[in-house]
């Protein structure tokens, strides 16, 4: 049997249905109580991003709980912490300022959409209240809210994602392995468990 492309929105709906009223009035353009309170509990999020000719990217960043800054009901800010210097999302930004976000709280298996317009900014009065360990942030993303929802809890109910009987961390070769293969050959694997080792953790605000 071949491969069976769906090609139009109508065919789309004909296959998967159309969503109930509740997921279409779920869609708000500023926040809620709630969002703030989910934003100040949640040390991670997922921010996708695409270039002007499509090209896609999605970057997770990570800090202590609360690291989204919440300036008002329609505006959050992202602080950039020391990286790989790719910046393949900020060049994206900067080409096509539309990003989707995605909020964890670890343990929940629900979690909170954003959608919006992105800018880079190199300095607000509020990068004073992103200061983690003494880094005060180089930039953030200021996101100007256009979409925000919470999503339901389906994938991570079907993927068991944080019940830790289903996790295998080592069923597949561990972070130097996999650097040395793809992407630093020319380093030793004793040098490479060496800066993936402990000291990794040290540089995370340096």
């Amino acid at each position: 049997m071949g491969i069976e492309a769906i090609n139009s929105e109508e065919e789309l709906r004909a296959l998967i249905g159309v969503p109930n009223e509740a997921a279409l009035r779920k869609e708000r353009a500023k926040l809620h109580e709630l969002d703030r309170q989910w934003l100040a509990a949640s040390p991670f999020c997922l921010i996708a991003t695409a270039d002007t000719r499509g090209a896609c990217d999605v970057s997770p960043k990570g800090d202590p709980p609360g690291f989204t800054l919440v300036l008002d009901d329609a505006t959050i800010a992202i602080p950039e912490r020391p990286g790989n210097k790719r910046a393949d999302g900020f060049r994206n930004i900067l080409a096509n300022p539309h990003v989707g976000l995605l909020y964890f709280i670890p343990g929940r298996g629900d979690t909170l959409r954003i959608n919006g317009r992105a800018r880079l900014v190199r300095d607000a009065p509020f990068f004073d209240d992103m200061i983690v360990k003494g880094h005060r942030p180089i930039l953030a993303i200021l996101v100007e809210i256009e979409e925000v929802f919470h999503h339901c809890a389906k994938a991570f109910m079907r993927s068991k994602l944080w019940k830790p009987e289903t996790w295998h961390p080592d069923s597949v070769p561990p972070r130097p392995v996999i650097a040395k293969a793809l992407e630093r050959p020319g380093d030793s694997l004793d040098e490479l468990e060496h800066y993936y080792g402990p000291a990794y953790a040290e540089k995370l605000y340096r």
